[in-house]
């Protein structure tokens, strides 16, 4: 009985035209769909895997009742339909299109109801779902980079040897969400508006979808989304944003580097040697050189130092480090930072440099210098929202004078032996934690995160380190109590670090000589003192100022996402027992 009121109800959409199920009539039809959709010929098949809006009742979504993949397969070698044919063209008079394309060009140009039959194209992507109305009747959505387009298949306009209605129902009954496909036909629109394709020829199988997409189910489990990613694309769909987000900014900063006559260059990732930051690297063995140890490069630095020293004065890298550390929100062993190296800076033409950057790069991405970033709860702002604007000049914080006013007791002279015991006894007072090992350097990075990073929500250069936290920096004073150096940090997190690069080798083997001190100590972040580069400094290094950026932060911020594996492709995950 069923049966018949949804053929009945067919034939009459038929007769009035509508060839869309989007209609009132159609959502009539599709709910008596849905009720037989438990017998074994489903007449409704749905996938929500590429839609954004989440299924508001589960019963209104069909089973996708998946022949075993041999049964899949002899059912489409019956029926002659290679499972995963070599591709060809479509024909010539059948031009290809992008689905987005077709929306473009005809969404605010055709009315309802119109048929241009002489506008004949081919659209491909993968079924996100299929109604069958009748025998002699489908509707099949299919998608391609997160648009989809109506499919209008009927039996009266599909040529190709399909004369019967049977054959004609056995072919799409064959093909199922998650299939990528091919419809050849000419553009139009259903009597209610939607633009579609409607079939002139049968719809060509282009791969076979074995499994089916848990979009009922959803996929929200944090191993099974990063472990699946291809998964997880299909079924999250919004995702991408975080990926297309990353592509921008890399192409954005590419751009910029360039038009200031900066050149991209490679260094190597594998090195004898580990140096230019202070951080615990990957090792592994070469068996080419003797079965030598090897570090994965924790920071590009001395290399790309060495290329200024070379006479490029203009040099930046885009690439991956490597720090056997921790994993959190905010930190990865595997990240991708820019570095750039510019011959004859000063500290304000990098703080200069930093702003126009930023500001572009926030105005490209979001077409705005203002950025909505999540809040903390004590936020003035609706649902703990923040809004940060990007617009110049950014906010500058004296690192040293900050501390002595939030810190009063500190030891003015740090370079005394009794600095640390001092220091140590403000980190008792105020219930603050001491990292490992307590350090000179270590204590006062704890003291800034404490007392002045919770302060930085705005784009805030952190200026005027102490000259002990910096020891690749020139220092800003004569003294050499406090650093040329500067950090952006933007929602309570570090962007950028640079400063004037430190070009006399008898000081800069003099602090090698003292982080070799702390990692006796106990810190075996410091690397190993850099001998090599110590040599090439003798050969002179301009004055030049360096710089680094955190990428996969950037992109975080700009993205709205809460964890840095969100704006990576694959994130290494925990190995399976």
């Amino acid at each position: 009985m069923q049966n018949r009121v949804v053929s009945q109800s067919s034939r009459l959409l038929m007769r009035l035209g509508a060839l869309s199920p989007r209609s009132n009539a159609a959502a009539h039809l599709r709910d008596a769909g849905r009720h037989i959709s438990g017998s074994s010929s489903s007449r409704v098949c749905v996938s929500r895997s590429m839609s954004t809006e989440p299924a508001t009742n589960a019963n209104a979504i069909a089973s996708d009742h998946r022949p075993t993949k041999e049964q899949r397969i002899q059912t489409l070698k019956d029926l002659g339909i290679q499972a995963y044919p070599r591709y060809t063209p479509p024909p010539a008079e059948f031009p290809l299109m992008d689905i987005p394309h077709v929306h473009e060009q005809w969404d605010s140009t055709l009315e309802k109801g119109a048929k241009l039959e002489d506008e004949q194209l081919s659209v491909q992507g993968r079924i996100h779902s299929k109604r069958e109305a009748s025998k002699r009747l489908f509707f099949i959505d299919i998608e391609q980079n997160g648009q989809t387009v109506q499919i209008a298949v009927s039996l009266k306009r599909n040529t190709g040897g399909m004369g019967d209605a049977e054959s004609f129902t056995r072919h799409y009954r064959a093909l199922l969400v998650g299939d990528i496909v091919r419809a050849s036909g000419f553009v139009g629109k259903t009597n209610t508006g939607e633009t579609s394709i409607f079939a002139t020829r049968p719809m060509e199988l282009l791969t076979t979808c074995l499994r089916t997409i848990p979009s009922r189910s959803g996929l929200v489990d944090i191993e099974k989304r990063f472990r699946k990613r291809h998964l997880d694309l299909l079924v999250n769909p919004h995702v991408k944003n975080a990926l297309v987000v990353r592509a921008k900014v890399l192409s954005f900063i590419r751009s910029f580097l360039s038009s200031r006559q900066f050149v991209e260059v490679e260094t190597p990732i594998l090195s004898p040697s580990v140096g230019g930051a202070s951080a615990k690297p990957f090792t592994t063995r070469s068996v080419a050189f003797g079965d030598t140890e090897l570090f994965m490069r924790v920071a590009p630095e001395l290399f790309l130092k060495q290329l200024v020293i070379g006479g490029m004065d203009k040099v930046y890298e885009i690439g991956k480090q490597f720090r056997n550390e921790g994993i959190d929100a905010d930190h990865n062993p595997e990240f991708t930072t820019c570095e750039f190296y510019q011959a004859y800076a000063t500290l304000e033409d990098l703080l200069q440099t930093t702003e126009e950057m930023l500001r572009g790069l926030v105005q490209t991405i979001t077409g705005s210098f203002k950025l909505r970033v999540e809040g903390s709860p004590n936020s003035t702002h609706s649902q703990h929202h923040d809004v940060v604007d990007f617009a110049p000049p950014f906010r500058r914080i004296n690192i040293t004078e900050t501390l002595r006013q939030k810190a009063p007791d500190l030891p003015s002279d740090l370079s005394d032996p009794t600095a640390i015991p001092q220091i140590m006894a403000i980190f008792k007072s105020q219930g603050i934690a001491l990292p490992s090992p307590p350090t000179l350097p270590r204590l006062l990075d704890r003291l800034i995160s404490h007392y002045i990073e919770p302060e930085c929500t705005q784009p805030t250069f952190l200026v005027a380190h102490p000259s002990i936290m910096s020891p690749l920096s020139k220092p800003a004073d004569l003294a050499n109590t406090m650093s040329a150096r500067f950090e952006l940090f933007v929602n309570k997190l570090e962007l950028v670090n640079a400063y004037e690069e430190l070009n006399d080798p008898f000081v800069q083997r003099q602090n090698f000589s003292l982080q070799a001190g702390e990692r006796d100590a106990g810190d075996d972040e410091i690397p190993a003192p850099d001998s090599a580069f110590c040599d090439a400094l003798e050969y002179a290094l301009p004055p030049t100022g360096g710089w680094g950026m955190g990428i996969d932060r950037v992109v975080a911020l700009l993205a709205g996402v809460s964890h840095l594996r969100e704006t990576m492709s694959f994130p290494i995950m925990r190995p399976q027992k």
